[in-house]
Order: C-alpha cells, then structure tokens, then sequence
C-alpha cells in the first residue's frame, strides 16, 4: 500500500486540482495574466489527480478480488480472479512509481544541455590515456540518446590522451542523465607499457554542469579580458599560425577559460564564453547552497570533484558505482557507450532520496 505521507500530499493535489478547475471555468480569467500559469498547472495536477483516481478505484477491486478468494469458489472462478488480481497489482505498483516521482518538484536544469570537462589525475600518461577512453564513452552514450556533442577545448596528449578535455552534448534531458558523472573516476588496469605485467591504477576527474543560459549570466563592461593567441597539438606544438584561440579571463571572480577547437575566432569565443557562463552559474549556486547551509544533502547525483564514485577494474571486465555499491561485470558494455546500465539504477536511487526528503520535510 501507499504510504500514508505520500497519500497525504496526493489528497491535497486533488483538492488543488478540482479548485483550479472551478477557477478555469470563470469567464473572466481568460483576460487575466495569470490565466497561462493556472492552466499549465492544472494541465499537470490533471494528469496526477487521474491516476490517483485510477489508484483509488484499484485498491478497492484488488481487496474485493482477495475477498472472493477466501470464499469457496470454483477453480475455474479461481484462476479468473487470480488473472484480473495480478494484473491489477501489476498496474498499482506502476501508478505508485508514476505518482511517487510526480510529487518531487521539476528540476528545470535537467532540461539543458550539459557541459562535461574531463582532467586526467593521477597516473600521469596512463591518466590521459584514461580520460581519452571515459571521452568515447561519453560520446558513444550521446550517439544513443541523439545529443549532438560538441568539444569545446581539449588538450592531447602525444599517446593519443588527454590532459583536459571539454565538451558539451546537446539535446533535451542532456543535463539530467549526465550530472550523474560528476566525480573522480578510477581505473585498475595494465598499461601497454609495463612490461612485468603490473596493474596500475590511475584516476580522471568529470566535472558535469548544465549550460547556462545568457540571460542567466550577465558580463558588465569591463568584466572580461580576452586574450587570442595560437591553437597548440599535443606536445604543445603550434598548429595555427594564426590567432584564433581564445583565452578569457572573468576579472571579478578570477576564472578564466580557453578555446581551441576551431579555426575562427570568433567561434572559440562564443565556444570560450559557453562555458564561462556555466561555471559561473556553477559558482553562484554552490555559494547560495552553503549560504542555506543544509543539515541534510542528497548524496546520488551531488559527487563534489573529489569524491571517488567509480572503479573500472579491467583484469574483472567490471565496474563498480560506489555511491550505491552497484558492481557489474560488464565493463566492456559500459565503455561502450551502454551507460544506462549504471544510470538509470542511480536515477532511481536519487529520485528515492529526493521523495524521502520531501515526505519527511
């Protein structure tokens, strides 16, 4: 059955949506500004109030059906009754799921596009070697989902690695399934240059933010120093003879990012002030949350950068999710690209703790 907190806040959904409805029938309020933001509310509350309605009815059928199995019946009737009650158990539990995740409030960041920096940590050539691999994974799993990805700054390696490298992948939900990345990323393997056979281990550090919007962050004249200077490949090697990376620096908070990628200015500026905007945002928000200073903190999808919140074992073809100690031996499907094999256990767990801290709120 469903908890009695739960069904508490579904009562008073219902009530609010059947008071909407006596709003939205008053002729007057077609010509009210607010007459936008009560429908799309009551559109929402609707699609909740029907399937807790449905719930309702449910409950009611499924105890008549347990009732009529306590009484003598036919097994003919039997097998009838015990059909239509696994059916309708099956669509409760659904309901229960469905109503559940509408209760938590939207997240409208997880709309946006996510921004994804890759650094190489510990393990030196090895480490960037790692990052390059964490990077195909990334991109084969926004092949999947239809995000564009787009890179905005990366350093190579000679090995065919990466010191750092930025990209955004592009698409509606983008943020959502991404921001589970954000943390220190472990793996246990040999290097194709240890002779003896050693395992090494080696880290990478994500960073995921949602794309900020302009309008979200706004420069003021004099705020930004911007600096154009030549591309470099791996060794550091200059391989534009021209000024077309961009450098910018954001002077009231000190941060500064850069842009290589492509051949035009103007575009690794555009490129450059992206991902500027992000970490800005970023900034601002971190700050407001210490600010509120939280007793309790949701743990699923809020990794700080230092946090280890994965181990790719690669003599074990397995990969371990610390955050819920999820462990599955199918390393090589999720460097794949086949990341919802971890993400969407991990979806589940932090839509659980987001519910328990609403119900006990």
């Amino acid at each position: 059955m469903i908890q009695e907190q739960i069904r508490n806040r579904l009562e008073e959904l219902l009530r609010e949506c059947r008071e909407l409805e006596g709003e939205l029938a008053r002729p007057e309020l077609l010509s009210s500004p607010r007459y936008v933001e009560i429908s799309q509310r009551y559109s929402r509350l609707k699609r909740v109030a029907n399937d807790y309605q449905e719930l309702q009815k449910l409950e009611k059928e499924i105890a008549e059906s347990e009732t009529w199995l306590k009484e003598d019946q036919s097994q003919e009737l039997v097998e009838l009754i015990q059909e239509e009650l696994t059916q309708n158990k099956k669509r409760y539990e659904e309901l229960v799921h469905g109503l559940k995740r509408s209760l938590l409030p939207d997240e409208p960041q997880d709309e946006k596009n996510a921004i994804v920096e890759i650094r190489a940590g510990a393990g030196g050539g090895e480490s960037a070697l790692f990052s390059a691999d964490l990077f195909r994974m990334y991109r084969k799993y926004a092949e999947q989902k239809g995000f564009r990805l787009e890179i905005l700054d990366a350093h190579p390696t000679p090995l065919g690695g990466f010191k750092t490298i930025v990209f955004s992948a592009m698409g509606r939900g983008a943020y959502e399934l991404f921001k589970f990345e954000s943390g220190v990323h472990r793996v246990q393997r040999v290097p194709e240059t240890e002779a003896s056979g050693r395992i090494h281990t080696s880290t990478a550090t994500v960073a995921v933010l949602p794309e900020a919007e302009a309008l979200d962050i706004e420069f003021k004249d004099g705020d930004l120093e911007i600096e154009a200077f030549r591309a470099s490949g791996p060794g550091g090697q200059n391989v534009n003879k021209v000024n077309s990376a961009v450098r910018i620096k954001h002077k009231p908070s000190g941060l500064v990012v850069a842009c290589q990628e492509e051949r035009s200015q103007h575009k690794n500026k555009e490129r450059a002030l992206r991902l500027l905007r992000a970490k800005l945002k970023e900034q601002l928000e971190s700050k407001v949350e210490q600010e509120r200073g939280h007793e309790r903190r949701i743990q699923i999808g809020s990794a700080a950068r230092s946090e280890k919140i994965r181990t790719y074992n690669f003599p074990q073809n397995r990969v371990t999710d610390h955050r819920m100690e999820l462990t599955l031996h199918r390393l090589d499907a999720v460097l794949d690209g086949n990341l919802d094999l971890l993400i969407e256990p991990l979806s589940e767990t932090y839509h659980q703790e987001r519910l328990a801290e609403l119900v006990e709120s």
